[in-house]
């Protein structure tokens, strides 16, 4: 069985703000949800750093809900719910979130219960592979997929 966890990096804040973009087509748009995170992925650099530091959180949502229209999921839907109101909530709370909020803490614990903190972090068979990292190829894939699985 193969699973994938989205895993946010907290020290690249817009890391957040994309999570929650996959959150919110998971919700809507389950069968689109890679079809969503392959447009992020080529388009990643958008999102990066130095590209939203200016950039009001809400416009970032907005353009984010614009990349999932480019694979076929409601705009406005999308932007529905990730949009963080500029008024408090009718009890007066003013750390209210976004329609993805709660579904965002729980890919959060999971990950904190399994002891995820970076990407990429591959468990096989409940434990952590740290033998395999980022700078993986295609090959390193390939021969590590051959020597565990197949």
């Amino acid at each position: 069985q193969f699973i994938f966890r989205q895993q946010i990096q907290p020290w690249h804040p817009s890391s957040t703000l994309t999570h929650e973009a996959g959150v919110a087509v998971l919700q809507t748009h389950p069968d689109k949800f890679w079809d969503f995170s392959k447009a992020l992925f080529d388009k990643q650099g958008e999102y990066f750093d130095v590209n939203v530091v200016n950039e009001p959180r809400n416009k970032t949502y907005s353009r984010l809900a614009k990349l999932a229209s480019e694979v076929g999921i409601d705009e406005k839907k999308i932007y529905g719910l990730l949009e963080v109101p500029d008024k408090p909530a009718k009890d007066g709370s003013l750390n209210v979130g976004n329609a993805v909020t709660n579904d965002l803490k729980l890919l959060v614990k999971a990950a904190r219960l399994t002891g995820v903190h970076v990407t990429p972090t591959v468990l096989f068979n409940g434990v952590v592979e740290n033998g395999i990292s980022s700078s993986f190829s295609t090959s390193d894939w390939e021969q590590w997929l051959e020597k565990n699985i197949f």
